[in-house]
């Protein structure tokens, strides 16, 4: 691990814990490699209030963390407009996510947001889309997965969720999800808003998180969620449900393993004293961006089709990618569930669709078929 990226985790554990950074540590930091490192982590804002205290706080740390703060203000404010228009049409609603965890940091705008999640009720979405464009918003994409992507420049950015992981590679995750509303809890001072215990808000971002690790990717900002979280929650939480939960999903020893080196990095200043486990497991946050890369999503799908295929070979991924089971057509294609006798016309849609849509994640993948290729050269 090189300097940099201890230096991040370094002022990061001072953000979390509201310590003072080291003046003399920090005047030795590469600041140009610093501020790059953590814009591709989404931690500028947080980097930004140990060096603003040790007095070494640039211009482009102070302008990220104003930017927060401003987005944050935005996005409660817009999220709380949209709640009131979903509740007043009877539609049950719940925010997810960041919009959750920021406010257990010890400072506003120290969690950058990109956007708000929101869950809602599937069966309203032409409803819900009609509300988001009669406020201005464009839609990216209504229907096409299991979220919506509702856009306003410069800066409104909604992702609104029918559920809360795709029918697909993650199926167990799906599965225990696919019921959410057994999870939630309504909201004292709403008639169809909710929200999640603490225990299952814990397991939901457990979950998600693990598939982001095990997709394209997911960046630090997720241990220190994990430790924000923790620190804030640990001592009033149900564990024995929480493990059982971990349990059924099939992501206990993940978990573990997240929580104990979130732990090591940001409870105390110290360097941590890593297991060579825990140092490669940590390379992967560092190393992907706060959302994952492509190319990582390519390798991942790689990597599971050769454990779970007894030939491992090329044709046998292109087949899978191009020809999905008939179930996965179906949940992603309903029209197949009454015509089966569409199904080729849907795969060359399909095809279509996705050259047209997805072609750095097709590149991805064509570079991933490669590099095997050429390791068994």
């Amino acid at each position: 691990m090189n300097d940099t990226k201890k230096d991040l985790i370094y002022l990061l554990a001072c953000a979390a814990n509201s310590l003072p950074a080291d003046a003399a540590k920090v005047s030795a930091m590469d600041t140009d490699s610093l501020y790059a490192l953590a814009k591709s982590q989404s931690l500028r804002a947080a980097v930004y209030f140990p060096l603003e205290q040790a007095g070494a706080a640039d211009e482009r740390f102070v302008q990220a963390y104003n930017k927060s703060v401003r987005k944050i203000i935005i996005l409660d404010s817009e999220r709380k407009a949209i709640s009131a228009e979903l509740e007043a049409r009877g539609i049950w609603h719940m925010p997810l996510k960041g919009a959750i965890l920021k406010e257990l940091y010890p400072s506003m705008g120290m969690r950058e947001m990109a956007d708000n999640d929101i869950i809602y009720d599937p069966t309203r979405q032409d409803e819900v889309r009609e509300i988001m464009l009669s406020r201005g918003y464009k839609a990216q994409s209504v229907g096409e997965s299991h979220q919506d992507v509702y856009l306003k420049p410069p800066v409104l950015n909604f992702e609104m969720h029918t559920s809360l992981f795709e029918y697909g590679p993650e199926q167990k995750l799906y599965t225990y999800y696919e019921d959410v509303r057994r999870l939630m809890k309504p909201d004292e001072d709403s008639s169809f808003g909710f929200h999640l215990s603490d225990e299952d808000f814990y397991v939901y971002m457990t979950a998600h998180e693990y598939k982001h690790y095990n997709e394209g990717g997911t960046g630090i900002r997720s241990l220190l969620d994990c430790y924000i979280f923790m620190k804030e929650k640990e001592h009033s939480l149900d564990l024995g449900y929480v493990s059982d939960q971990l349990e059924q999903l099939g992501i206990a020893d993940f978990e573990q393993a997240r929580l104990r080196l979130a732990k090591k990095l940001f409870s105390s200043q110290e360097t941590a004293d890593m297991t060579d486990t825990e140092a490669e497991m940590l390379e992967v946050y560092l190393d992907n961006g706060t959302y994952g890369t492509a190319q990582k999503a390519a390798e991942n799908k790689m990597k599971k089709y050769l454990e779970s295929s007894e030939t491992g070979s090329k044709s046998g991924f292109l087949l899978k990618r191009l020809f999905p089971d008939t179930d996965f057509m179906k949940h992603h294609y309903p029209i197949l569930q009454k015509h089966i006798i569409l199904l080729p016309a849907v795969h060359v849609w399909r095809w279509i669709r996705g050259v047209k849509k997805n072609r750095k994640k097709l590149g991805a993948e064509v570079k991933a078929l490669k590099e095997h290729d050429n390791k068994k050269l």
